[in-house]
């Protein structure tokens, strides 16, 4: 089967060093000293003497007089000198970064395909979290205990009992509800592994453009036929390579000299070549039912400074996954290894590339003319526009956030939905937050026991909260005392982080923390938070970040972790256990304390093996 080309759906459209100057001070130096046999100077000439009597018997006073050193500043010659040395060093310095960039460019565009890319396999979905009869109990009793007063005893005995009735039951509808949300999961994830083997336009489309997403190169998936894709990619512009390249002088000394036309068209060639055979191994990787792929470079013209198809061709999965991708140099083998494969680069009689670029025919690929015929040459426009507009069906970034599919929906949820029983107390009306002060300790009062909430606000930058549950000396017990979004519960639902979400100009995630149902050994929950491994930040880079705790009746508390720029994680806060007055008590003390290493070293401070 020759070349052709499918489109889902048509119209789419870059020393200085300091030296110490030397002054010459000038001739030899005379000396000359004062005593009372005369004077003498002592020259270059060689010494001579000449003395004159002061009076006749008069006695003589004899003066002697300490020679000092002069202090000569350096000539103007000197000054100049030394300027055209420092400014000379300067250009060196300057010249010798500017090689090193170059190098680095023409590394970092003609390396792509060097890199490897991961097999699509059948998507695994999570577990349910483990939800225990203590977490159930501790929700339960949050609920029936709102607006009750520590000395309503017969009220509160009442409602512990209802609590303890219904908190099996809870339990058992959050366990099953879950259960059935990853039997659903489960089932929508083997539908769509069915759709992408067998080679389904939609499902396969998606699958190759999300993988595209983050290439230097944009590519996009525009159709399907059989087992064969269609793929369209858009290269950089000739005239957007450096003007320069590293070169030597007669002498051998690095410089750089202006970047010929045909070396030019090489490294814009070699680049084209090296984003091709990365656009076709990943494309390859996504779509495992995919055989070959008919893929066209689009590109502006440096005559007409208007779009048009400057290669394409079709390549089989055995020609690019058999053939052995080590040096840069090796990216120029695509135009060798593939089917009915045409270029605008073209090799003369004499054995070098040609010195200009042109449009390829493409009137006898209708696919490929009806393409370029409803392109528009928009600069800053990426092919996932392109895709949009052929109906495709990838998802845009900006759109509605992703929601946790197993999210555990709350006593008083699960209780609106349960047979009626005895009217629940309203809410107490929200009680102003105090406000801690790094250092400051309190004990926290009985009903924060039962249920503590916890939000981090926070904009600027992007933060993660996590949380230690540690013993006695200040270490996990094991993994699953390290409470963080990538496993974000812990003691059996003890503690939860329940996800972030936008709010106006803030980010806010959210956690809970039942004391009453912590295992015994949990002696301290250390309230932490950590920044994006990914950006480089620090916390510096946090603005209005607040922690606030609360309970329904209880109170609230906030805390403002410091905006440190040194550090990249932090301890905010710690609850831990405590005996006030012979009783046991659970306390919260605000910290502010970090780590520069990030979360790693946050993590290893609380024993969490990281290797």
């Amino acid at each position: 089967m020759g070349f052709g080309f499918r489109v889902g759906v048509p119209g789419m459209s870059v020393r200085v060093s300091t030296r110490g100057v030397r002054t010459s001070i000038g001739p030899r130096a005379a000396r000359l000293s004062v005593g009372t046999g005369g004077a003498r100077v002592s020259s270059g000439l060689g010494p001579f003497y000449a003395s004159s009597s002061l009076g006749g018997g008069r006695r003589r006073t004899s003066t002697r007089r300490t020679s000092r050193s002069r202090t000569v500043a350096p000539s103007a010659a000197q000054l100049d000198r030394a300027r055209r040395q420092a400014e000379r060093a300067q250009q060196e310095a300057q010249r010798d970064a500017a090689i090193a960039e170059l190098r680095n460019l023409r590394r970092q565009t003609t390396s792509v395909h060097l890199q490897s890319f991961t097999a699509a396999h059948p998507p695994q979905i999570p577990e349910v979290p483990h939800l225990g009869l203590p977490w159930a109990l501790a929700e339960a009793r949050a609920f029936h205990l709102q607006g009750i007063g520590r000395l309503a005893r017969a009220q509160r005995a009442a409602a512990k009992q209802r609590a303890e009735q219904e908190a099996p039951l809870y339990l058992a509808a959050e366990t099953a509800r879950l259960q059935a949300v990853r039997e659903q999961l489960a089932g929508e994830a083997q539908q769509w592994w069915r759709a992408l083997l067998s080679n389904d336009e939609a499902t396969v489309c998606e699958a190759v453009n999300t993988a595209f997403s983050d290439n230097p190169a944009a590519g996009c998936a525009v159709g399907v036929d059989g087992p064969v894709l269609s793929v369209v990619m858009r290269h950089q512009d000739l005239d957007s390579l450096p003007t320069q390249t590293p070169g030597l002088t007669p002498s051998g000394r690095p410089t750089l000299k202006n970047l010929t036309q045909r070396d030019k068209i090489l490294w814009w060639l070699t680049s084209m070549g090296s984003n091709v055979v990365a656009t076709l191994k990943e494309a390859f990787a996504t779509a495992p039912g995919m055989t070959a792929i008919d893929l066209a470079v689009l590109t502006r013209l440096p005559d007409t400074q208007r779009l048009g198809f400057v290669a394409y061709g079709r390549w089989t999965r055995e020609a690019i996954e058999t053939m052995p991708w080590r040096e840069p140099e090796d990216a120029l083998r695509f135009l060798d290894i593939g089917q009915d494969v045409a270029c605008s680069v073209t090799t003369t009689a004499s054995g070098n590339l040609s010195t200009s670029i042109k449009p390829l025919d493409t009137t006898r690929v209708p696919g490929l003319q009806d393409l370029l015929d409803h392109a528009q040459d928009e600069p800053d426009a990426s092919l996932a526009d392109l895709d949009v507009s052929l109906g495709g069906n990838t998802p845009s970034a900006g759109g509605s956030p992703v929601t946790d599919p197993y999210r555990i929906k709350s006593f008083a949820e699960w209780k609106q939905q349960a047979p009626a029983g005895p009217p629940a107390l309203p809410p107490a009306p929200a009680v102003a937050p105090v406000t801690l002060i790094p250092g400051q300790t309190l004990v926290l009062p009985e009903e924060a026991w039962q249920g503590l909430r916890m939000a981090f606000s926070f904009a600027g930058a992007d933060a993660d909260l996590t949380l230690f549950l540690t013993g006695h000396d200040g270490h996990v017990a094991g993994d699953e005392d390290f409470v963080f979004y990538n496993q974000p519960s812990g003691a059996d639902g003890a503690v939860r982080l329940l996800g972030k979400q936008p709010e106006g100009p803030h980010t806010i995630e959210r956690a809970t923390v039942h004391l009453t149902a912590l295992p015994e050994h949990v002696r301290r929950v250390a309230i932490a938070i950590n920044m994006d491994v990914d950006t480089g930040l620090t916390c510096g880079s946090l603005t209005h970040a607040v922690l606030r705790m609360d309970c329904t009746t209880a109170g609230a508390w906030t805390f403002q972790p410091p905006a440190d720029p040194n550090v990249r994680a932090m301890v905010v806060a710690e609850l831990y256990r405590h005996t006030v007055d012979g009783q046991p008590a659970w306390k919260l003390r605000a910290v502010g304390q970090g780590w520069a290493e990030g979360l790693d070293a946050l993590a290893r401070a609380h024993g969490v093996d990281v290797e």
